[in-house]
């Protein structure tokens, strides 16, 4: 069983910054991607950022040059700086890896979600 756990949402005013993290556990053996979806209110979930196991990344247009995702592959922990928040930032936040525990096959896996609010 795998387990991702999302922290550091919050409510920022537009123009701010964010961190979020999340860290996974469980039997892991093997991580391909891990990254961050996004679902705001009345929308379809939609990919955000990803970072691949060799450190390949990718970012929505809507974000590119605002944030950055970094990964720590011996801590299994992935986080999500954003910078130059906007108000339709504001959305649930979900953590997501695609991997494998000791019992194939590969799998994508959810964390809880994680509340990230801009407003004014």
């Amino acid at each position: 069983q795998v387990q991702l756990v999302e922290s550091g949402g919050g409510l920022v005013q537009p123009g701010g910054s964010l961190r979020l993290s999340c860290a996974a556990s469980g039997s892991i053996v093997r991580i391909d991607v891990m990254g961050w979806y996004r679902q705001a209110p009345g929308k379809q979930r939609e990919s955000v950022a990803m970072v691949t196991s060799g450190g390949g990344t990718y970012y929505a247009d809507s974000v590119k040059g605002r944030f950055a995702v970094s990964r720590d592959n011996v801590k299994n922990t992935v986080d999500l700086q954003m910078n130059s928040l906007k108000p339709e930032d504001t959305a649930d936040y979900y953590c997501y890896l695609r991997g494998r525990t000791v019992l194939p096959p590969i799998r994508d896996y959810w964390g809880q979600g994680t509340q990230v609010t801009v407003s004014s």
